[in-house]
């Protein structure tokens, strides 16, 4: 879903952000764009399931000032997720694993590196680095 919009500030469109996230969309996001005349604008837009579709429209129309809403109609390849934790030097960290045929990807959990390297007074590229080479040479352990 999308709207564009030319009449709302920026705490109440983040607002608005929060409860569409909290009411079940998948993301939220926004595009800075120009409408006619040259008028600086927000283009938000909504990615969500058949199920909350409704729900998420309702917020749309009552928390931003627009007066219409486009909808699109997309397929979703998904990449397999689980989650699986590293024991690094800077402690035990949990990645989340992505495959899709032969393609494996890892992503260490923000909040997890985070602390670790604000504990080990590291940067946290450093802890995001040792995690990524944790998950080449670990065994994975299913969290």
């Amino acid at each position: 879903m999308e709207a564009n919009i030319d009449d709302m500030s920026g705490e109440l469109l983040g607002h608005a952000m929060q409860l569409l996230l909290e009411a079940g969309a998948r993301d939220v996001f926004f595009t800075p764009i120009y409408m006619k005349k040259n008028r600086p604008a927000t283009k938000l837009e909504v990615i969500c399931d058949e199920v909350h579709k409704e729900s998420l429209q309702e917020i749309l129309l009552k928390d931003t000032s627009t007066i219409g809403i486009r909808m699109h109609k997309a397929d979703r390849l998904v990449m397999q997720r689980e989650s699986m934790i590293v024991k690094t030097r800077y402690g035990i960290l949990r990645v989340k694993k992505a495959t899709w045929h032969h393609i494996v990807k890892y992503a260490p959990e923000y909040e997890d590196c985070r602390k670790a390297a604000l504990k080990h007074g590291v940067s946290l590229a450093e802890v995001y680095r040792i995690a990524q080479e944790a998950c080449q040479t670990t065994k994975e352990v299913k969290e």
